[in-house]
């Protein structure tokens, strides 16, 4: 039997085969592992005729050249860098940050997550560490003005801001033939990205794993379509198999961007924990905390996300946050206590039952698309347009 045909405007934009891109996945399970799309889940879609990307956020940037290489040994097609570019990175402070950051978190908020905690029968201890030799100022984006310069070194295929504009790069990118993609979760959002010259808008509605927004990703695509035309856009949240892609493309969106989907292949760099929770779960088994990053994340849920958003803490800005969660992973590890930390994953865990092949997962995905746009949606619906 011959490979399904199933061919959008984004095939021809990036040079792939078939119009779904595997989001770019970064650290999970508190950074046990670093990020979860790396070199071989990315060449493995990649290969299958999708874009495999890079979760880029959790790699230093001379690591990130590496991942980038070896990702070029594994496969001659298109890939993509995700990065996280925030605007609000260490609470964008002005001046020289101290040379211990964490002199920077409240001792309040450190208290609190302490003694939560310590309730759920975790001792809690700071993970060693040296300070740095010289006080660093902050930069907006923490590491990525770094990575940034990585990418566009390597002169990669195809580069995604996770979070964050990539306008002040954008020239130099595009120098390189490299397609620009952007995430976001409101049409504010996608306006200007789109102004800025991105190629692709990814809307990503509230349903996805990891750093989301507060919109429906049914409601959020046609508005975010109308809104930047005739900027091309991706449809991301909620889509795991082909019924998610048909109606992305019903939508008016021109291809998809899937995570969960892909947390539970073979070749997703995770813990099989944190893979058995996803599989585990039922539809109303994640949460969005502010918990882990300081921004807005769904994942599993566990007793420390409900007990640190009943406690009401504000979470620190991105970076901020992450410091003082650092703590936090090093204190549950040693407690053999890995289910309390980050498990980023959408609310389609619920669909999801068995560990399998990346290429396997996109293929599957694809022929189901195929089979309903061409026999299965015709022998259920008649439709004759007005003359």
């Amino acid at each position: 039997m011959g490979r399904p045909v199933l061919r959008t405007e984004l095939c021809d934009l990036l040079g792939i085969e078939y119009p779904v891109i595997l989001a770019g996945m970064g650290p999970v399970a508190g950074g046990l592992t670093g990020p979860v799309a790396t070199a071989p889940l990315v060449a493995a879609v990649s290969n299958a005729g999708g874009l495999g990307v890079i979760g880029g956020a959790g790699f230093s940037a001379e690591r990130l050249r590496e991942e980038i290489r070896r990702v070029r040994s594994l496969t001659d097609r298109p890939f993509g860098v995700d990065l996280l570019l925030p605007s609000n990175y260490m609470g964008a402070a002005a001046g020289e940050m101290p040379r211990d950051p964490r002199e920077l978190i409240p001792a309040g908020t450190r208290e609190a997550l302490k003694k939560i905690v310590e309730d759920l029968g975790v001792p809690w201890q700071e993970m060693p560490r040296e300070p740095a030799a010289e006080p660093r100022r902050p930069r907006t984006g923490g590491m990525s003005d770094e990575q940034m310069e990585v990418v566009i070194e390597e002169k990669v295929p195809v580069f995604a801001s996770g979070l964050g504009s990539p306008a002040p790069w954008l020239d130099r990118l595009k120098a390189n033939g490299t397609k620009v993609l952007s995430l976001v979760g409101n049409v504010k959002n996608a306006k200007r990205v789109a102004a800025a010259g991105v190629d692709i808008v990814v809307a990503q509605g509230t349903e996805a794993g990891g750093h989301t927004g507060r919109i429906a990703t049914m409601a959020l695509v046609p508005q975010v379509v109308d809104a930047v035309a005739p900027t091309p856009v991706v449809a991301a949240g909620g889509i795991a198999d082909g019924r998610g892609i048909v109606a992305a493309l019903a939508l008016g969106a021109i291809g998809v961007w899937c995570g969960t989907a892909f947390l539970v292949s073979e070749e997703a760099n995770q813990p099989d924990l944190q893979k058995q929770r996803i599989l585990a779960a039922t539809d109303e088994d994640t949460r969005v905390t502010r918990l882990y990053s300081g921004k807005t994340m769904r994942n599993i849920t566990n007793p420390l996300i409900e007990a640190w958003e009943a406690a009401g803490i504000p979470a620190l800005p991105m970076g901020l946050q992450g410091l003082l969660i650092q703590d936090l992973v090093y204190s549950c590890r040693k407690a053999g206590r890995e289910d309390l930390l980050m498990n980023a994953a959408g609310q389609v865990s619920g669909m999801l039952n068995r560990i399998r092949p990346a290429a396997d997962i996109l293929h599957d995905m694809v022929a189901q698309a195929a089979h309903i746009l061409a026999r299965d949606l015709p022998a259920r619906v008649t439709a004759v347009p007005e003359s």
